[in-house]
């Protein structure tokens, strides 16, 4: 006795195969396609109407300048906080005057703070942290 392997086809209620004719998938390929490039279409077409309402580039004239006394350089110093109140209220963010900079003087100790000795760096460095 032989027994062959034959597929299995599997059927809809209505009798018709499951699997969809060659035809109908080359069109629903051909009409994903389509849809790919009308959305793709419209992106450039958004953006060349969004582009198009930007303000125009400065001119060379218009582009900024150095100062008469070159380029600024950054300023590293160590300045004395500001001193917040001990009352055991809280300040608001408006109460707190220019972010800390406004008031505030250049410390007397101007060396720039270092680890301290024995520490680790930063977490995870493998160091033995403080003991």
């Amino acid at each position: 006795m032989t027994t062959q392997n034959a597929p299995i086809a599997l059927a809809a209620p209505g009798g018709s195969p499951l699997a969809a004719s060659p035809s109908a998938s080359a069109f629903l390929a051909f009409g994903l396609g389509l849809l790919i490039v009308a959305a793709l279409t419209w992106a450039v077409w958004l953006g060349i109407r969004v582009r198009r309402r930007e303000p125009d580039r400065p001119r060379p004239e218009e582009q900024p300048r150095l100062p008469d006394g070159g380029p600024v350089r950054e300023v590293r110093e160590r300045r004395e906080p500001d001193e917040v109140p001990q009352d055991g209220g809280s300040l608001t963010p408006h109460q707190l005057k220019g972010g800390g900079t406004v008031g505030s003087k250049p410390s007397d100790d101007q060396e720039p703070r270092r680890w301290t000795p024995g520490s680790s760096g930063a977490f995870g460095s493998g160091g033995p942290g403080r003991t």
